[in-house]
């Protein structure tokens, strides 16, 4: 782990910069989901470490035919930082087919149709849990999932990061505007896929999506400031009336991943 420590003469505490590999304490458990065609999938479920969390993000990892999975840097970073910083539970998991350090989840990537009983399982697991305010949270591939999948009613709303609209097509964005849940568009400005004036353009189909372009960024959201961009963005609309941005420094021990 990656830290810089300083003294705070005021508390008597440790001061840890939060830096790419800091793990932020919270309660950790390795979950099995079960979808409705019969696969077990694996991930992980961090939450607050003393108290109850007050929304989730149920998260959707990019393509895992190019490196995606639930340790994606986004979402390992959300899961160490998100339930310490803001009270959030958050559900991370392998896809049907993908591996990671976890593990590997039973079946085959199937281009996001069989996939659908994977997004299904993370929706009845949170169900299951009693995890409050469940939002869909989807990165590149992962937001093909939530746009053609995720329209539940039990979720609150849905996050997209860097979606590239390859699979989606506009009955599944209509299908979202009939849904009328919000929708949550962050859209790097140097993105290789949708950038953001094409992304307005595509996503007017659904009234209450709120396309938000990000100076700078890219699509794999690659370096801190990205990171602390997209996690700002997501714990704004999760939680609005949470004080932002998010510290940059802990005080006191660190959690372990």
């Amino acid at each position: 782990m990656t830290t810089e420590a300083t003294p705070d003469a005021a508390s008597g505490q440790t001061t840890h910069q939060i830096r790419s590999l800091t793990v932020l304490p919270a309660q950790r458990e390795d979950v099995e989901l079960h979808t409705a065609d019969g696969l077990t999938l694996v991930g992980e479920l961090a939450l607050p470490a003393d108290r109850e969390p007050v929304a989730s993000l149920l998260t959707l990892h990019p393509l895992p035919t190019h490196g995606g999975f639930m340790d994606s840097h986004v979402y390992r970073k959300a899961a160490w930082r998100l339930p310490a910083l803001a009270d959030l539970a958050v559900l991370r998991f392998n896809t049907r087919g993908t591996s990671s350090p976890r593990g590997t989840s039973e079946g085959a990537f199937d281009g996001g149709e069989a996939e659908k009983y994977d997004v299904g399982a993370a929706i009845e697991l949170a169900e299951f849990r009693g995890l409050p305010r469940p939002w869909l949270v989807g990165w590149s591939f992962g937001t093909e999932l939530v746009l053609k999948h995720g329209a539940d009613p039990s979720i609150e709303g849905a996050i997209l990061l860097s979606p590239p609209l390859h699979r989606a097509t506009d009955e599944d964005l209509d299908r979202w505007a009939a849904f009328g849940k919000p929708l949550v568009v962050l859209v790097p400005e140097l993105d290789d896929y949708l950038r953001p004036e094409e992304a307005r353009r595509r996503f007017a189909r659904v009234p209450q999506a709120e396309v938000i372009g990000v100076d700078g960024a890219k699509h794999l959201w690659v370096g801190e400031p990205a990171v602390a961009r997209a996690l700002n963005e997501i714990v704004g609309h999760v939680l609005p009336d949470h004080p932002l941005p998010l510290p940059t420094h802990w005080d006191g021990p660190l959690g372990t991943s």
